[in-house]
């Protein structure tokens, strides 16, 4: 069953607010089986809310419209759907009851605006809101060649879209359309680029049963596969998905970090606490986004004992106590330089493990023998201490992250050895 999400705000189309609304209810769509064919953004404007609704009729079985019913003058959605489907706004007492219940919470009295929330389309169902005062709204028109489309209209603010969506509309259209059993199963990988990656597992890919669909899902540093099986009986999809990721850990075991939600961060918290281990960090060119990373695991006071930004080399020198003649002789970005930050923050912190990083994140300050992206990594263990250098590009914001999560993943294979 195809649906159309239509999002309502001008703040959308003028980039002052992010439509996560959109992407967060594409999401929840595709779990429940429903497959998003058209995401519309449209202005707080009655004709352009006709014209998509028109349109949108014409394309999908479901239609879903978040935004513009609120209490303000300026939220016309509810009447212009009123026009839309011959009908008129009628109050409604239970809607009253719910808008006077989370006033009276809140310390207020309701106010006339807030009074004609209470009004709904005579022909509409009802959604409850229990954390707003704008009710969903439920609408079944006939097609002219048989059938019905389903509207259904959500607050705007994502927190009452999700509770509603998740209550109520969702449940609601899994009752009226059958949908296929769908599995998603996604395997992150790192250290390996989109294209080696396709190359080095393209046998596999290619042998794929038809039911089974791979995606590539890259972003710097990380490339996630997610696979996605359809049929009628849900636990066989499971164990067919299942069968064919456990076939793709035998191709690629080096670069597979996790799986799903996982991030590198929580699997390095996951892996010190086994060990009951310590960690530490010494950051020159990703200046302390390897220790927010770490520290946005809760819990992570635990095994994480801190950070040294030491991004001049005076204070590499002063507080880490880095040789003035490797800095001299070597430059920061080195092998001589990182290996001696690693060694010096695990004495400095008392750590276990450390993650040291010198590089040239740009966009100046390159060399012809160190261009920018060029990134020095160190990780110290209780046995060695070892270094790698890479190459990153000529992106700053990209190449920050680029070698954190490249530090991260090093680190987990130390921890997993």
């Amino acid at each position: 069953m195809d649906v159309e999400i239509i999002n309502i705000g001008d703040e959308l189309l003028i980039g002052q607010v992010i439509n996560t609304n959109a992407s967060w209810m594409a999401e929840q769509l595709n779990l429940s089986g429903f497959r998003v064919s058209q995401v519309t953004v449209i202005s707080d404007q009655k004709e352009h809310i006709l014209n998509s609704l028109i349109m949108a009729e014409q394309r999908a079985g479901i239609v879903l419209i978040s935004g513009g019913i609120g209490p303000t003058r300026d939220d016309i959605t509810k009447h212009t759907l009123c026009e839309f489907f011959g009908t008129r706004l009628v109050f409604n007492e239970e809607a009253y009851h719910d808008v006077e219940t989370i006033f009276a919470r809140r310390g207020y009295k309701v106010t006339e605006l807030n009074r004609q929330q209470a009004e709904l389309p005579e022909n509409c169902i009802g959604l409850p809101n229990k954390v707003g005062t704008a009710r969903g709204m439920w609408f079944e028109k006939e097609r002219k060649g048989g059938g019905k489309t389903i509207f259904v209209s959500m607050p705007g603010v994502p927190f009452e879209m999700k509770a509603m969506m998740t209550e109520h509309v969702i449940p609601r259209i899994k009752e009226t359309f059958h949908t296929p059993a769908i599995y998603h199963k996604t395997i992150l990988t790192t250290g390996i680029g989109e294209s080696f990656l396709a190359a080095r597992i393209e046998e596999w890919e290619n042998g794929l049963p038809e039911h089974i669909k791979l995606a590539y899902l890259p972003q710097p540093g990380i490339v996630r596969l997610r696979l996605t099986g359809t049929g009628k009986m849900e636990q066989l999809i499971h164990q067919q998905v299942d069968a064919e990721v456990a076939r793709l850990e035998s191709l690629i075991p080096d670069y597979i970090y996790g799986y799903d939600d996982d991030t590198l961060e929580n699997i390095i918290g996951r892996l010190l606490k086994q060990k009951q281990a310590t960690l530490a960090t010494a950051e020159s060119c990703t200046a302390g986004y390897i220790a927010h990373l770490i520290t946005s695991i809760p819990g992570s006071s635990g095994y994480y004992k801190g950070s040294m930004v030491a991004y001049a080399n005076d204070i590499k020198q002063r507080i880490l106590g880095i040789n003035s003649s490797s800095l001299e002789q070597y430059g920061a970005v080195s092998k001589e330089v990182v290996t001696e930050m690693a060694i010096a923050a695990q004495t400095m912190f008392d750590a276990d493990y450390v993650i040291a990083t010198s590089g040239v994140a740009g966009p100046d300050g390159g060399t012809a023998d160190k261009p920018v992206g060029t990134t020095w990594i160190a990780i110290a263990s209780p046995n060695e201490v070892y270094a790698k250098k890479f190459s990153f590009g000529d992106s700053r914001d990209r190449n920050i992250r680029r070698t954190a999560l490249q530090a991260l993943s090093m680190l987990r294979k130390t921890l997993i050895i």
